[in-house]
Order: structure tokens, then C-alpha cells, then sequence
């Protein structure tokens, strides 16, 4: 085992770009379909990007008061501080069999589908397109850290030219009757039901950001980088998906969105004519590798979080780094076989449903880090507080609990089968854990 330290090498925007990156992927694209079905309303539809935009802000800005006051390796080490070795290692158990690999097999799927119906291939190429796509993303972090860093930053702002493209265009396009303030609904459902069920939906959008804390150890400046990575990067996210929502209920009927998967590109042929469709597709390519790049990027961090504390099978492997590049190479190996084979079994959908409870059970116990160690480690440095202090947290852990409560609700057997599949790390660990003590 050799290189088990790496260069702390990524800056502020490239973390930035990370997160962003990361977390604005398909879904910009394609939620309001199912947020539409939810609100049965316009105007709820786009409250509901602004709440969950305000509850992801607001567990950024908490965690961030975490993530500088402890400068080391990210979330998983923030809960080995706070609760112990055991929590750290199932969160990052989770991230590493099916978290990561889901996110990643998730997009590289859509973005087989978007490129064979943009190229006028046929549906066989679908899979060969994803497998090449994942592939191509693994080897291109094999070039190092500050080689994918760099390319996440042109990648984001890449990505981010379409969204600023409809937006702008559509904002000063003629509309349709839109009332932000109007808040009739049918019938069919209550204002509380078609709230939370399109919040709900929206937040699922914003899932991910706290990946970006597995970046920590190689930062240049953690304590103070990776608070503005998270604040600003949440800041950002929500921003563009507000506008880019607004653009598509000032364009469109609503009748024509409810449900439709086709928004965007309906949106996009109204605002650009025929281009429109080849531009909307583009654009869901460039944010799907995007969001494969930045999952890799953060996704092999976790194995060798794990391995550095020889918590894994086979520790040496996945905590070795190559002496040039200080890559973690097995542990990108295994992100990358594990997308392979989900996307192989096109298991990821139902994968990414439970594994989003379990994160946000995990993000619940980060969020509730900053208390703790607020009362139990007062003199610790703080080169940034939460704002707002203790509405902040307490607004950030309802959002939390809102999630898991309605993910049981609506799917209990995924949310039991994601518990299950965290257990399922309980004795790697404690197997581990008896052979380490020997």
C-alpha cells in the first residue's frame, strides 16, 4: 500500500463546479412532468423548486458550519467525529454499493437514449452508448485530479449555456397567462397533498450535493472552501431551476406539461423553432455527462475514504494511488464496474428511489453534527456559523424528516430494502473491526 495521502490540489471552483455539475443532470429537464402531476396547480409547481431550493440551502449552510470546523476527508468522517467510527462507515458503505453507482447508471442511461434518438440510432445502440459513456468518464479521471477538475469547470459552464439560453429567451418570449400568486387547485387533491407531493419530487432533484464533501481532503483550503462550495453551489442550482421552471409554465399550457416528458423540448422548439429540439438535446447530453463526471469524480473518494481506515476488504487496493496521476485507482474501479453492471441490469431507477431515502437519512444526521458539536466542542475553530442560528438547522431537519416520512408513506418496501442494504454492511464492519484489534 503506498500513496494513501493525496495533493491537496482542488480549489474552490472546482469543487463548485463539482457540485453543480453533479447535481443539475437530467432532472432539470424532466421533473416538472412529475411535479405537474403532483401540484395539479402552475404556480405550485414553482413554489415547490423554491421551498425545496430553500430546504437544501438551508442543510447546506448548516453542514457547512461543519465542514469548516473539521478539516478532514467529508461527510464520512463529520459522523466518525460526531457518532463514531460504525455511522461513517455505513454511510460511506451506502455511497459506494449502490449510491454512486446508480446516480452514475442512472444518466449514462438517459444520455443512451438522448444520443441514439439525436443520431437516428437504433435501440440496440442504447446500452452500447451508456457503456461507453461510463467507461469513457472513468478513464478520463485516471488523468488525475486536477485534470477532471478543470474539465467538470468547462463542463458546468458548458452545460449550463442551454438552461441560460431558454431563459433568456423565454423570459421576454410571448407567454401564457401565468399568476405566481394562484393557488387554486382541482378538487381532486388538497393544497397539503399536491405541496408536499411536488416538493417531495423536487427535492429529489437536488440529490447529491453533499457528495462534494468527499472532495475535502484533497482541498486546498477545506475550512473555508468547502462552506462557499456548498452554500454557493446550492445557491446556484436553485436559481437555474427556478428560472428555467418558470420559463417552461410562462410557455407552455399547463395542460401541455402535466405529465409530459417532452416539456423542455416542446418548450425549446416554441422558443427556437426546429433548432430547438436538437438544441434541448444537446443540452441533456452535455448535463448527463456532466453528472457522470462529477459523480466519478466524488464517487471513488468513498472507497478510499473507507480503505484509509482499513474498513474494506482488500484496503491496500482500494486506498493505493498511482505515484503520478494520485488517483485511487481501485477505488474508481469499483464505482465504474458497479455502474457497468447496473446499467446492464437496468436496475437503477428502483436502485436510486431507495437509496435517496437512505442519503437523506444520513444528511439528517450530518445536519444534526452542527448542534452537537456546537454544545459538546464549543471552543472548536469556526471560521464559518450557520446564519440564522438555530432556525437554520431546525428548518433544515424538517426538510429531512418531511422526506423520510413521505418516502415510507409512499414506498415502503424501497425504503426497507434501502435499510437493508446499508445493514448489509454490518459485517464487513465488524469483521474488520475484530481483525484490526488483533
Amino acid at each position: 500500500m503506498k500513496g494513501i495521502k493525496m495533493k491537496k490540489q482542488i480549489t474552490f471552483s472546482q469543487a463548485l463546479a463539482t457540485l453543480v455539475g453533479s447535481v443539475i443532470g437530467s432532472g432539470v429537464f424532466f421533473k416538472i412532468s412529475t411535479i405537474s402531476k403532483q401540484s395539479l396547480s402552475p404556480s405550485i409547481s414553482l413554489w415547490v423548486w423554491i421551498i425545496a431550493g430553500i430546504l437544501s440551502l438551508a442543510s447546506a449552510l448548516t453542514i457547512a458550519e461543519v465542514a469548516a470546523e473539521l478539516p478532514v476527508d467529508g461527510s464520512i468522517e463529520y459522523l466518525n467525529h460526531t457518532y463514531g467510527n460504525l455511522w461513517g462507515f455505513l454511510f460511506g458503505w451506502a455511497q459506494i454499493i449502490v449510491y454512486f453507482p446508480a446516480e452514475i447508471s442512472a444518466n449514462s442511461a438517459i444520455f443512451g437514449v438522448q444520443a441514439t434518438n439525436l443520431f437516428g440510432l437504433k435501440y440496440s445502440w442504447q446500452l452500447v452508448i451508456s457503456l461507453m459513456i461510463v467507461s469513457f468518464a472513468f478513464f478520463i479521471n485516471l488523468f488525475g485530479n486536477n485534470f477532471s477538475g478543470k474539465l467538470q469547470q468547462v463542463l458546468t459552464i458548458v452545460k449550463l449555456i442551454p438552461l441560460l439560453l431558454i431563459v433568456a429567451f423565454g423570459l421576454f418570449a410571448p407567454q401564457q397567462n401565468f399568476d405566481f400568486t394562484n393557488f387554486v387547485i382541482s378538487n381532486k387533491v388538497s393544497l397539503t397533498t399536491a405541496l408536499s407531493g411536488g416538493v417531495l419530487a423536487a427535492l429529489f432533484a437536488f440529490d447529491g450535493w453533499i457528495t462534494v464533501t468527499n472532495l475535502a481532503g484533497e482541498m486546498k483550503n477545506v475550512q473555508k472552501d468547502m462552506a462557499r462550495a456548498l452554500v454557493w453551489g446550492i445557491a446556484i442550482v436553485t436559481t437555474v431551476y427556478v428560472l428555467v421552471n418558470l420559463v417552461f409554465l410562462k410557455t407552455l399550457p399547463f395542460s401541455q406539461i402535466i405529465g409530459n416528458q417532452n416539456t423542455a423540448l416542446d418548450t425549446s422548439k416554441i422558443l427556437f423553432g426546429g433548432l430547438g429540439g436538437r438544441l434541448i438535446t444537446i443540452g441533456i447530453l452535455i448535463s448527463c455527462y456532466g453528472a457522470i463526471n462529477g459523480f466519478m469524480i466524488t464517487g471513488m473518494r468513498a472507497p478510499f475514504i473507507l480503505s484509509k481506515q482499513n474498513l474494506l476488504p482488500f484496503s491496500d487496493k482500494f486506498s493505493y494511488t498511482t505515484k503520478k496521476t494520485e488517483v485511487p485507482v481501485f477505488s474508481a474501479l469499483i464505482i465504474w464496474l458497479l455502474s457497468a453492471l447496473m446499467i446492464s441490469l437496468g436496475s437503477f431507477d428502483v436502485l436510486t428511489d431507495i437509496l435517496v431515502f437512505v442519503m437523506w437519512f444520513f444528511t439528517i444526521l450530518l445536519t444534526l453534527c452542527q448542534p452537537i458539536l456546537r454544545i459538546k466542542e464549543p471552543n472548536l475553530n469556526r471560521p464559518f456559523k450557520v446564519p440564522f442560528y438555530p432556525v437554520t438547522p431546525i428548518v433544515a431537519l424538517l426538510g429531512g424528516i418531511f422526506i423520510i416520512i413521505m418516502t415510507v408513506i409512499n414506498k415502503f418496501w424501497l425504503s426497507m430494502v434501502g435499510i437493508g442494504l446499508t445493514a448489509l454492511g454490518l459485517p464487513i464492519y465488524l469483521y474488520k473491526l475484530k481483525q484490526n484489534n488483533k
